[in-house]
């Protein structure tokens, strides 16, 4: 495992220890979360953008 320092707005940095708490995560499985999530969507619109989602339809799976 990798530790990272990231550095956040001081105004952005009670709605992440808020929503963190809310969805009863810790702020860094809640960072990750977020981060995977991201990951996982640019990814898909990178496979999108290149014509590769086509293989994908009538699996349930969608970009």
């Amino acid at each position: 495992m990798t530790t990272m320092t990231i550095r956040f707005p001081d105004d952005l940095t009670p709605a992440i220890k808020d929503c963190a708490q809310a969805a009863g995560l810790s702020v860094n499985a809640y960072v990750v979360r977020a981060a995977r999530r991201s990951a996982t969507l640019d990814a898909g619109r990178q496979l999108a953008a290149l014509g590769l989602g086509d293989d994908l339809a009538g699996e349930g799976d969608t970009l």
